[in-house]
Formats: C-alpha cells, sequence, structure tokens
C-alpha cells in the first residue's frame, strides 16, 4: 500500500497533536547546604548558574494557555495560568520580588528530548492576572514546539477547548 502525501500530511498533524511538553518553574533561593536546592545553568551560549529550589512552584499542569508572542527585538512565550497556578504566582512573586524565576523545559521526543533550562526572569512586580511573559533561549522553531506541546496538554487536562478542524 501507498502512502499518499495527504496521508503523509495527516500522520504529521497526528503526532504533533500527541506533542507533549515539561515546563517547570523554580524559585531562585540562597544556597544553604540542603539537598533541597542546587545550582543550574541558564542561557546556553553564556551560561549563568543560578542557585534554585529542586522542588518546582508551578508546572505545565497549571498551565491554561501558551503563546509565541512578538516583542521588539524577536519573540517571547506567554503562558496563561489556571486559577490554582494564578494563585500560587501571584503569592510568589508577592513574596520574592528580585528573586528569579527558573524555568527548565523537555520538549522533543522522549530519546532526544534534552531538560534545558530556558530563561531566568527576575521577579520585577507582582503578577496577579496568572499570566507570565518570558524570552526563552531557544530558537523561534523551538519555542513554538513548547507551547504547541504545553497548549497540548491543557487539551488533555481540558483546561483549553480542542481547535476546530479545517474541513
Amino acid at each position: 500500500a501507498c502512502e499518499t502525501a495527504g496521508g503523509k500530511k495527516e500522520a504529521a498533524k497526528k503526532s504533533k497533536d500527541k506533542e507533549a511538553t515539561l515546563l517547570r518553574f523554580h524559585l531562585e533561593v540562597n544556597p544553604d547546604g540542603t539537598e533541597f536546592n542546587a545550582p543550574v545553568p541558564v542561557y546556553r551560549s553564556q551560561p549563568v548558574m543560578i542557585n534554585v529550589n529542586k522542588s518546582p512552584f508551578a508546572n505545565e499542569g497549571d498551565i491554561m494557555e501558551a503563546s509565541v508572542v512578538d516583542v521588539v527585538g524577536g519573540f517571547a512565550i506567554s503562558i496563561q495560568f489556571d486559577p490554582h497556578g494564578m494563585l500560587v504566582l501571584d503569592t510568589i512573586t508577592g513574596s520574592y520580588k528580585g528573586s528569579r524565576i527558573a524555568i527548565m523545559s523537555q520538549f522533543g521526543s522522549q530519546k532526544d528530548g534534552a531538560v534545558r533550562w530556558i530563561a531566568a526572569p527576575r521577579i520585577a512586580q507582582r503578577i496577579r492576572d496568572g499570566v507570565l511573559t518570558f524570552t526563552p533561549d531557544t530558537t523561534r522553531e523551538e519555542a513554538e514546539r513548547i507551547v504547541r506541546g504545553l497548549n497540548n496538554i491543557a487539551i488533555e487536562l481540558k483546561k483549553q477547548p480542542k481547535p476546530k478542524q479545517k474541513k
């Protein structure tokens, strides 16, 4: 049996519908000599070591929607948290102004999807609306892949409606 171009496109779309992304948000903390925190490298070209709490305060399960947005000089990832994530983000950003949020992601296949620390925005103000926008240390294609995987998880967890199928 031969496969048509339409069949390949449909298979590629179904593959993209199954993509998932891990995204973990870790608070910067002072090193205290315990096993509860550790330094992590953020930014690939010139890594900066940031000491973080090993337990994330939020993850991909707290995300309602993600998008790649255009900003001056490039692009950013915008994360809309669900009500639980919104409350946690409000609490963290209200209590730890000046600290950074180290963001870890794993995307791609299980075989080649390495864990990467993709951003560490500094908390400048309290975030009450549940929207965190940051510039990732990724290509635009990687950012779109991360966002697609996050939205697939949100759909699977029923936090977001499935996109309408084109006919």
